[in-house]
């Protein structure tokens, strides 16, 4: 018997395990075909929601913020490469280059979703390809047109929706309510409003939790603060 599970996925265009945890997500849906059917919605958290037009150079930013030397980071950027190439996410070998504030991204997204769940996950994977496999400035409203472009996304309308304040409101809104149920790092991965997997987590990890999760999951099931799966 196949179980219908909604699952929201927490994340942010700038993280790179989210492009990870993305992939890992998708492998482990293939290993559930007949098991599990899974609505996948995208919903906003900005890492660097104060970041300014201009970004930030990457290795200023990580050793502000996080301390890492640069030895350090050239280790995360193997251990990227290598993990995202066994969920078939090529992230660009010399990194991103610069942080870009990815609020604008957000909007689009949102805006992408009433337009389909295909076309919502058409955007956020090319997005992640953009900033991550080809360090594009995903604050950049003509790298972000060309996004929306290649999904086969109203250009016009999406033309309108940067030049003005549309869905800015609703993603805010999305974003504290996910900060109010708990999520604090990214990405999150909320099955059927209850249950919590966290982090970028290889396919493996991913199927388990989820057959665990079908296993369990009833038509009664009522929302709660997400828990560990």
């Amino acid at each position: 018997m196949t179980t219908s599970l909604q699952i929201d996925f927490v994340s942010d265009v700038a993280c790179p395990w989210c492009a990870i945890g993305l992939g890992g997500l998708d492998q482990a849906l293939d290993q559930l075909l007949g098991v599990v059917d899974a609505h996948i919605r995208f919903q906003p958290f900005e890492l660097n929601p104060t970041m300014g037009p201009e970004g930030q150079d990457v290795a200023e930013h990580l050793t502000e913020k996080y301390g890492s030397t640069p030895e350090q980071q050239a280790h995360i950027r193997e251990t990227l490469r290598e993990r995202g190439a066994a969920v078939g996410f090529l992230f660009k070998p010399e990194g991103r280059g610069r942080i870009w504030n990815t609020f604008d991204a957000h909007r689009l997204l949102q805006w992408a979703a009433e337009q389909g769940p295909d076309k919502q996950y058409a955007l956020k994977r090319e997005l992640l390809v953009a900033y991550h496999g080809r360090a594009e400035n995903v604050s950049d409203a003509e790298v972000l047109l060309q996004a929306c472009r290649t999904v086969g996304l109203d250009d016009a309308r999406a033309r309108e929706i940067l030049a003005g304040d549309d869905y800015a409101l609703a993603v805010r809104e999305s974003e504290q309510q996910w900060q109010q149920a708990g999520i604090t790092a990214v990405p999150a991965v909320i099955v059927n409003r209850r249950y919590l997997i966290s982090g970028g987590q290889p396919a493996a990890a991913y199927a388990e939790a989820l057959r665990r999760i079908a296993a369990e999951a009833s038509d009664n099931s009522t929302e709660a603060v997400p828990h560990s799966a």
